[in-house]
């Protein structure tokens, strides 16, 4: 048997994905109580989710949206990875109001904003250690959120993955 990579990369890389999306749901959660959505988009979806990056970076006058829409386009996947909008009921005060019955319904959860991060940090240490090229964007998880991916979440961050010779995501213009 033969087999060689450039042909089997694309299914490799869904089953590092998997790997990935288990590490953000196995990350430790505030008050042990899971509040994330994973999901994973590939081919058609990834265009259609530069094209919105694009037009969002046009209306805002965002340069770097527009880039990291381009550059999205080099990836075999993007791991998209979010919060629904639910609070904690801790009265934390981080997101800067008294309690969470007097914080504004659009002001999301500091606490699920920082279980996002744990979650992608675990993420992106196993993509680490299957030698994948990631980084990590805030336009594209703002665009994803745009699209309602994943569905009613107040802050997604996205994780563009590729198997190349040279991570195309870092040395952008």
């Amino acid at each position: 048997m033969i087999i060689n990579e450039r042909s089997t990369r694309h299914e490799r890389i869904m089953t590092a994905v998997g790997k990935m999306m288990t590490a953000a749901r196995t990350a430790p959660k505030a008050k042990g109580a899971d509040k994330l959505e994973i999901i994973a988009i590939d081919n058609e979806n990834i265009k259609a989710l530069s094209d919105k990056t694009k037009e969002l970076g046009i209306k805002h006058g965002y340069n770097f949206f527009i880039r990291d829409a381009e550059n999205i386009l080099q990836a075999e996947a993007i791991l998209l990875i979010g919060s629904r909008k639910t609070e904690q009921a801790l009265n934390c005060n981080y997101c800067g109001f008294p309690s969470c019955t007097e914080k504004p319904e659009n002001v999301p959860c500091a606490i699920g904003i920082a279980d996002v991060g744990i979650a992608v940090g675990s993420a992106c240490a196993t993509a680490a250690d299957l030698r994948l090229d990631t980084r990590v964007m805030f336009s594209i998880g703002y665009s994803a959120m745009a699209m309602n991916m994943p569905e009613k979440c107040h802050t997604v961050l996205a994780i563009a993955i590729a198997a190349s010779s040279k991570n195309p995501f870092f040395d952008r213009k």
